[in-house]
């Protein structure tokens, strides 16, 4: 990726929008560093601070390993691309991005993964199911969405809200996980939870469902509010999330 052709995006943009572009490239950094990336596919996207519906995304083609705040692209909420690039975004990153993004105002960072265990459990007739503390403490957060094929078709966009509603997570049946968040922070440890969820789920069904033990019901029932403060500690391990990449994936911020 050369710098020279992103070498202008910092001075033609706000310093709120240069906040936004760091912080959603520092998430698609912190999603290879996980090894929950999907070659070029699978979406991070963030808004853009000010009056208009524009957001950010990848450029397509790049791994997320590469993305840079600079290579990030604009666009509105009819997939047009708002800025000067010769970068193209993928059409279904799109659509689902711009469902969340246009129905949303909360939803200012919204990631979406395909990790071989978050598809496993969007693919089991049961969703989440209360094996372990973090499926206890998102399992009241956790929404659901019907697989239709690839999201090319902007009709779903209606649906997949719908669907979604007020909650901040997501499994879309057979296709993978979502999260949103009014920061990155809190968009990212609820994939992270949510994610680590899903992988204790498939590890313990690994004994069969009926071998498995559900968390007792008071349990269930007190990580139903103990739950809601997960957005509110997310600052902490944000914090760390960054150091960590400043350590191992330098430059998202270039």
């Amino acid at each position: 990726m050369s710098e020279n052709r992103y070498s202008n995006v910092r001075n033609s943009v706000s310093e709120a929008e240069w906040k936004t572009r760091v912080e959603l490239a520092a998430l698609y950094r912190l999603v290879a560093l996980h090894g929950w990336d999907d070659m070029i596919f699978t979406h991070i996207s963030a808004r853009v601070p000010g009056p208009q519906t524009h957001f950010l995304i990848n450029p397509y083609g790049y791994y997320f390993e590469e993305i840079t705040a600079s290579s990030l692209v604009k666009v509105d909420l009819d997939g047009n691309i708002v800025q000067e690039t010769d970068s193209f975004i993928n059409r279904a990153g799109f659509t689902i991005h711009s469902a969340v993004h246009g129905a949303r105002e909360d939803a200012h960072f919204v990631i979406h993964l395909h990790t071989v265990a978050g598809v496993g459990v969007a693919a089991q007739k049961h969703g989440l199911l209360p094996l372990s503390q973090n499926a206890c403490l998102l399992q009241n957060d956790v929404a659901y969405h019907g697989y239709e094929g690839l999201a090319l078709n902007h009709d779903e966009r209606e649906r997949l809200v719908a669907d979604m509603g007020a909650k901040n997570m997501m499994l879309l049946r057979n296709h993978g996980t979502l999260t949103v968040g009014e920061t990155a922070a809190a968009a990212w440890v609820r994939m992270f939870f949510l994610e680590r969820a899903c992988a204790q789920q498939v590890a313990a069904l690994s004994a069969g469902v009926e071998n498995v033990l559900h968390a007792p019901d008071a349990a269930q029932e007190e990580t139903k509010y103990q739950g809601q403060g997960v957005g509110m500690i997310s600052a902490l391990a944000w914090a760390g999330a960054l150091r960590q990449l400043d350590r191992r994936s330098p430059g998202y911020d270039a």
